[in-house]
């Protein structure tokens, strides 16, 4: 399998430039092998059906106090998401499909999904800072042990009852840095790349670096490129999963049901405003 592509320089030097494309269906494959063993070992366990009794017949002494739609997401954090969802299918698209044989013009549509998607992540962050809990997407040290369990149950390796979260499960929080560092390294990466090419924003100065920089530039960017895939393929799996279906819904509407609040969520470390 080619993990790494290399080609000779005009000096007959061999330089890196590229990952090996067997990665990017190795990761497909992978992701492909990962959904259909989940969803059979689902099945077998009937979780879906279990979770969902748990849900929706969950009564709690706080429930006379609490709305029955509880909001989880605002429209801006919503907008963000389908927004940032948009520009991500759009640089795989761009980045990957020429690869499996269909050729289109597709460095100009990359580079503006790519630059789609700085704004977007701009918007977050201070979106984040400046109106939302910032902290409630990190975990301590102290909260590893409950979210291990609750990362085993995300799974369905978990027994018993699972432990309730905060806002955010333990496995949100995880894909979130995940997440979070493999599109940093792909928007760094992918702004010095956009210095090879003419844009708007600058005349292409493709001596900007060494030919042994630029090739760690493009493996580390078709290694986040790949990563995303494995990425999303599980984000968007477990989104439509039936027992993960309340959460997607929040996602459009902004809000979850009491029921699933109280299924779900500690009040103690969620605690929503009345």
């Amino acid at each position: 399998m080619e993990i790494l592509r290399t080609a000779p320089n005009p000096w007959g030097q061999e330089i890196l430039v590229g990952i090996g494309w067997d990665l990017m269906w190795l990761v497909v494959i992978s992701a492909v092998l990962f959904i259909v063993v989940h969803v059979a070992y689902m099945g077998s366990r009937g979780k879906a059906a279990e979770d969902g009794e748990v849900a929706h017949g969950a009564v709690h002494a706080l429930a006379s106090d609490l709305p029955e739609h509880v909001k989880r997401h605002s429209f801006a954090s919503r907008a963000f998401h389908w927004l940032m969802s948009v520009t991500m299918f759009g640089l795989l698209i761009t980045a990957f499909v020429p690869v499996m044989g269909w050729q289109f013009e597709w460095v100009t549509l990359h580079w503006i999904a790519g630059v789609a998607l700085v704004v977007t992540i701009v918007y977050h962050i201070v979106h984040s800072l400046a109106f939302q809990d910032f902290w409630s997407m990190w975990f301590s040290a102290k909260d590893l042990p409950q979210g291990m369990e609750e990362l085993k149950h995300a799974l369905g390796a978990g027994s018993g009852a699972p432990p309730k979260s905060g806002k955010y499960p333990f496995d949100h929080q995880l894909y979130h840095y995940a997440a979070a560092l493999v599109t940093l390294a792909a928007i760094v990466t992918g702004v010095l790349m956009m210095v090879r090419v003419d844009t708007p924003f600058w005349t292409r100065d493709p001596y900007l670096l060494s030919d042994r920089t630029w090739g760690l530039v493009y493996v580390i960017h078709g290694f986040a490129g790949v990563s995303l895939i494995g990425l999303i393929a599980g984000h968007v799996y477990f989104a439509i999963r039936p027992e993960k279906r309340w959460i997607t819904w929040s996602m459009i509407r902004g809000w979850i049901h009491r029921d699933d609040y109280l299924a779900h969520h500690d009040p103690e470390r969620w605690v929503v405003k009345r």
